[in-house]
């Protein structure tokens, strides 16, 4: 269904807030940015900014449901044959091997994570997210597996596939904020994507996989 103009300007609006806000904490800090500072730059009112995002946190970090769903997608659409696990590293190469800025690989992204760094609630709100992450992708294997809510191993098996994803984004993280070279730091992670592998057992690897039929 073909996007309306009412809900176009909506989309306009609320990336324009987020994107002046993303540069106002960046600059000065997010503890230090004020909502009405943001409604300020953005030239709306602060209950229109508050209309699209109901904490500051969210201002930070605007595309967060994508994030929470990004692992179960990546299951949901893995090859005949394939694992849940095995599609999650497939795709984690494919995204390091094109230096990819959805996984940080870019320049001013040192500047994202110190920001994080020095606020506690953006740590807060980033630890929330991460156990999203996992409880969104357990319900994913639970439903993918067949299997009911008492069996605790789609929980297992789900964090360990968010340790491979946490470890990839926290490496990538460190390097960059050391302000390494892009290029190089892809090309150390994929080899450390390969150790993780390694560390995985069969059980995990072969969880769920899709039948060839």
């Amino acid at each position: 269904m073909a996007e309306g103009l009412r809900e176009r300007k909506k989309r306009e609006t609320r990336q324009r807030i987020s994107d002046i806000a993303t540069g106002l904490f960046l600059e000065h800090g997010f503890v230090t940015v004020t909502i009405a500072e943001v409604a300020e730059a953005a030239d709306v009112s602060v209950n229109t900014v508050y209309n699209y995002f109901p904490a500051k946190e969210d201002l930070f970090f605007d595309r967060s449901s994508g994030v929470v769903e990004q692992l179960s997608r990546w299951v949901r659409a893995r090859s005949a044959g394939e694992s849940a696990a095995r599609a999650v590293l497939r795709e984690l190469r494919a995204e390091v091997e094109a230096v990819s800025p959805r996984v940080g690989l870019m320049a001013g992204y040192d500047r994202f994570m110190r920001c994080i760094q020095e606020a506690p609630p953006l740590r807060s709100r980033l630890w929330s997210l991460q156990q999203e992450i996992h409880d969104h992708l357990e319900a994913t294997l639970r439903e993918e597996a067949g299997v009911d809510a008492a069996d605790p191993l789609p929980g297992l098996i789900a964090g360990q596939i968010c340790w491979v994803h946490s470890e990839v984004f926290v490496r990538i993280g460190r390097d960059m904020v050391a302000g390494r070279n892009p290029d190089e730091v892809s090309r150390e992670v994929l080899v450390y994507l390969d150790d993780i592998e390694e560390l995985l057992s069969e059980k995990v690897l072969n969880y769920a996989v899709r039948d060839p039929s």
